[in-house]
């Protein structure tokens, strides 16, 4: 009796064992998506994304945990890291053949994207499964088929999307300037109170690639062509030309450039500087809010255009619960989820939600969100939209910049 018994319980766990496995090798975009959602019910989703913003981490833990909770009572986990690290923790643990994988959902966009991808980091395809990405989302749309310049081939859901953007003291600056030439007067005529973070951060890169668009004879000729050094020198030429004739003029003479936006936000808060800047066109309210910035800031963007990009979410290829994170992108790109989002009170950034393809109380709901002061109107930032270069520029500007303007 205690033999069969034994073997009864041998049986049991070998049946939950394959059935785990299935779980984990069956490939869920072939599968209904009531089967998928059923799955998904009981489950834990571990997401793992940059966790430095607290409106954005609020945004999850008080916004979307409770809903997935509710409707799959599912546990969605949110763990802070950087980008870069979770790559390497997925390169870890292919080249170790591990296949049960510890991420099951990441926020992730740029270089980093193409990294993953190149390196085989994710799950594939798997877009065209998502219901509210295929109803409410304009899918052909070209911000949602490149992501800096690689293909994205269904590989990553479309999160949502900010703009570019420099703040200013109103109360300081009546008449901020409207192009880079403009701008390069102002910083003559105001020696100090302009600066931008290094070539390595984020943002101060982005700066010096707006540079790099207003000195080309047109965008077009940087953000539709692959890197080619040769091709760009004039352009290039002019873009040093440009950032060594105001550095003499910026915030202690140029001999030193705030590391991060941190330091440029800490310093435009202390009025040192009178500008920052940032890729997220609403992202003054919250610091507005919080009297960090001043109740007087405003933003603008330069012509010839604001570089705007798409950041999206996508599956390792090693994620243990794939329905659940199929269920979790799926409402995270749900009307209900990006209104949420954009509102203010958590994380007040643009949707990559289609509004004509919203139902009209949808529409309405959205139209009537009070973004605050310091955000332009959708239509002026529609108009200034331009997109990402290749990720090549990226690497790139870093280096350039170092030779051609701090060592200058």
């Amino acid at each position: 009796m205690r033999t069969w018994n034994v073997l009864l319980i041998f049986m049991i766990a070998l049946l939950a064992a394959c059935g785990q496995s299935e779980t984990k090798t069956k490939d869920w975009t072939k599968e209904s998506w009531d089967e998928i959602e059923s799955s998904a019910e009981n489950s834990e989703v571990r997401l793992y994304m940059w966790g430095g913003d607290e409106g954005i981490n609020r945004y999850i833990d008080k916004s979307v945990a409770p809903v997935l909770q509710e409707r799959y009572k599912m546990n969605l986990e949110r763990v802070p890291m950087d980008t870069p690290e979770i790559l390497q923790k997925l390169q870890t643990e292919k080249q170790a053949g591990k296949q049960d994988g510890t991420i099951d959902l990441i926020w992730i966009n740029g270089e980093n994207f193409k990294n993953a991808k190149e390196n085989d980091l994710l799950m594939g395809s798997f877009t065209e499964t998502l219901p509210n990405y295929n109803e409410y989302y304009q899918t052909n749309a070209p911000a949602f088929q490149t992501d800096f310049g690689t293909e994205v081939e269904g590989m990553e859901a479309p999160w949502g999307k900010v703009q570019f953007v420099i703040y200013y003291d109103s109360e300081k600056i009546q008449s901020p300037p409207q192009s880079f030439e403009d701008l390069q007067t102002w910083i003559h005529e105001n020696p100090g109170k302009f600066t931008y973070p290094r070539a390595e951060d984020f943002t101060g890169n982005a700066f010096l690639r707006h540079v790099l668009y207003a000195q080309a004879d047109n965008p077009e000729d940087i953000y539709k062509q692959p890197l080619d050094e040769e091709r760009l020198s004039d352009t290039a030429g002019r873009t040093w030309d440009y950032l060594n004739d105001i550095s003499k003029d910026l915030w202690r003479s140029g001999e030193h450039y705030p590391n991060d936006l941190t330091e440029l936000d800490r310093l435009y808060s202390q009025g040192e500087v009178w500008m920052t800047m940032g890729y997220n066109e609403s992202r003054a309210e919250s610091l507005i809010e919080e009297d960090v910035f001043p109740a007087s800031t405003r933003s603008f963007v330069l012509k010839p255009g604001s570089i705007g990009n798409t950041h999206f979410l996508s599956i390792p290829f090693n994620s243990t619960n794939q329905a659940g994170a199929l269920a979790a992108i799926n409402y995270m790109l749900s009307p209900e989820a990006q209104l949420a989002k954009y509102k203010p009170e958590y994380w007040g950034e643009n949707t990559a939600i289609s509004m004509e393809k919203l139902p009209d109380q949808w529409q309405k709901k959205f139209k009537s969100v009070d973004r605050g002061a310091s955000v332009l109107p959708s239509k002026k930032l529609e108009e200034s939209f331009l997109p990402e270069a290749d990720s090549d520029y990226v690497d790139w500007m870093k280096e350039q910049w170092f030779n051609e303007v701090v060592q200058e």
